[in-house]
């Protein structure tokens, strides 16, 4: 029988999983179900040693003889301390070292309780990984828990091998052993580049031609890529591609953009069949929240990311496969290799997508302003969005794909925008536009005080008078007196401002009004002075009239 405690579980099956099949076992009481559980389950060989100083070295031993991975674990405080010359020396012989180590509660260190000292990153510089396991109590607590020790175990030959740590907290009691069995857990894998000629990675296209539902997600891509027409041909009608304005021109051919919008009008019945079985992501930030709620709610059978860097990124809950290459060269690479049946899942996908409204015409309003522009906009200029409603509501209509997108989705915090914008804008010789709500502008309005402005530069603010977009949030019921608080009413216009930094102002007030400027606005023409158009609009109203849009759809499918 094996310990009750889920987080020690989750780490014995996945050393077992990964194929680390060594183990030192120091002794201890904190450590107990740690020692137990390893020592019993048949898999492992385990080595006891008593001083844990000699432990770490005689570890690295173990694992020299093979190359693999070998752990070592101990028991809580100074024990832990005990490892640090084997630690270093396996971070400088570059040796695929793991350390275990127990741990009291996080509630009891410096209370003077027994053995307690800081554990988590305690090793710093000199491990490649430190991870610190929560104790599972929740469904996310064991989806946190199996992605911390993938992401450890994986880095032990990642760019090299070297040592990581895994700490495991332990909570009283500490010696119930009443599991049978281990449970089945999720393996996250990781190949680094592609070689379609290598005979490792026929069992990867042998999994991507088995799935007939794939979905491909393009997150923010600050870039253009054209792919040839031979790999277009063969890529686009065998995955349902997904994008956000924030893609840029990324994919080969054209992506369905309206999926949150989709996503909001489908039933549970529909929403079913337009589940993946395999998802492919690359690129950076997704801004829709309600695919993440879709995909996390409904998990496709295998998710692979691909990028640069190799990282774990496990947006959705679903990481089983992360490929470290470039993405467009792994897209050239399978190209060639998926089967010649093309499956009717991405027809469901456009064919659904394709009945919505792609340039919805609204009344008077923050997403009316903001349609009028992309409707407007010149060809090959940039367009800069501000988070919150600016980059969500712009997300409504079409845009050009000679028009690039820009925005701050790193943190996806209000601060900077416009500085940013004016940053790229004063190194670009194309009109920079530039959308933004009045918080994300007034808090960032310094950035106009700058030698840098140009006239290349035009600036859409939407000034409702607060945050609208907390109107719209879901489960949020604002009392008369938090509501100031949350929402940062405010009266404030940003005309004095724009006029003493030397821009052309504009005020809009109502339809005719945002045709009238909006002419003059976008003009393709150079212009001698930047501009800025403030358009007010009702936060109340805004609200009322994104709803009314939302429902009217879901009504309508």
């Amino acid at each position: 029988m094996y310990t009750d405690k889920k987080n020690i579980l989750q780490l014995v099956a996945l050393l077992e999983a990964h194929g680390v099949k060594k183990i030192v076992l120091c002794p201890g009481s904190r450590n107990v179900p740690l020692v137990h559980t390893l020592s019993t389950h048949p898999f492992f060989t385990c080595y006891p040693v008593t001083d844990e100083r000699s432990a770490g070295f005689f570890a690295i031993g173990l694992s020299l003889n093979g190359g693999g991975p070998a752990a070592v674990c101990c028991t809580s405080g100074t024990a832990l301390l005990n490892l640090h010359p084997a630690v270093a020396e396996a971070f400088y012989q570059n040796v695929p070292l793991i350390i275990i180590s127990a741990d009291r509660p996080a509630a009891w260190i410096g209370q003077m309780d027994g053995q307690t000292l800081p554990q988590p990153g305690v090793f710093g510089t000199l491990v490649k990984k430190s991870v610190n396991l929560p104790e599972i109590y929740t469904d996310e607590d064991e989806w946190y828990c199996n992605r911390l020790i993938n992401e450890a175990l994986l880095e032990t030959h990642h760019h090299g091998k070297g040592p990581v740590h895994i700490n495991v907290p332990v909570a009283e009691p500490i010696f119930r052993f009443t599991t049978e069995t281990l449970p089945e857990v999720r393996v996250i894998t990781r190949y680094q580049g592609l070689n379609v000629y290598d005979r490792d990675y026929n069992d990867l296209i042998q999994r991507l031609n088995q799935y007939q539902r794939r979905m491909i997600i393009v997150g923010q891509m600050n870039l253009i890529y054209l792919f040839e027409k031979k790999y277009s041909k063969l890529l686009y009608k065998h995955f349902a591609w997904l994008t956000e304005h924030l893609s840029n021109q990324t994919i080969p051919g054209i992506p369905v953009k309206n999926f949150d919008v989709a996503l909001y009008a489908m039933d549970e019945e529909t929403q079913e069949k337009m589940v993946p079985e395999l998802l492919i992501t690359y690129g950076g930030h997704v801004v829709s929240k309600r695919l993440k709620k879709f995909l996390r709610r409904n998990p496709p059978k295998e998710h692979w990311h691909v990028s640069p860097d190799g990282e774990v990124v496990d947006l959705y809950g679903s990481l089983t496969t992360v490929i470290e290459m470039d993405p467009f060269e792994f897209l050239e690479k399978i190209a060639f290799l998926l089967d010649n049946k093309t499956p009717q899942y991405p027809l469901l996908w456009e064919n659904y997508c394709k009945e919505l409204p792609q340039q919805p015409e609204l009344p008077y309003s923050e997403m009316s302003a903001i349609g009028a522009l992309m409707r407007a906009l010149p060809e090959h200029c940039a367009l800069h969005l501000a988070n919150s409603s600016a980059i969500r509501y712009a997300q409504l209509f079409t845009v050009s794909t000679t028009v690039e997108i820009c925005c701050n989705r790193g943190t996806s915090g209000i601060e900077g925008s416009l500085s940013t914008a004016v940053g790229y804008a004063a190194a670009s010789d194309k009109l920079n536009f530039v959308v933004i709500g009045d918080l994300s502008f007034f808090y960032d309005m310094n950035a106009l005080w700058n030698g840098n402005v140009g006239s290349n530069l035009r600036i859409l603010l939407l000034n409702n008078g607060g945050g609208e977009i907390f109107h719209t949030l879901p489960g949020l019921e604002m009392s008369g007196t938090s509501h100031k608080f949350i929402t940062a009413v405010h009266k404030t216009s940003a005309r004095s401002w724009a006029e003493e930094r030397g821009f052309l102002y504009q005020k809009v007030e109502d339809e005719t009004q945002l045709e009238e400027a909006m002419s003059l606005f976008a003009q393709p023409e150079p212009m001698t002075h930047p501009v800025l158009m403030e358009v007010f609009t009702n936060k109340n109203k805004d609200a009322r009239i994104l709803k009314d849009y939302y429902h009217k759809n879901k009504s309508s499918s």
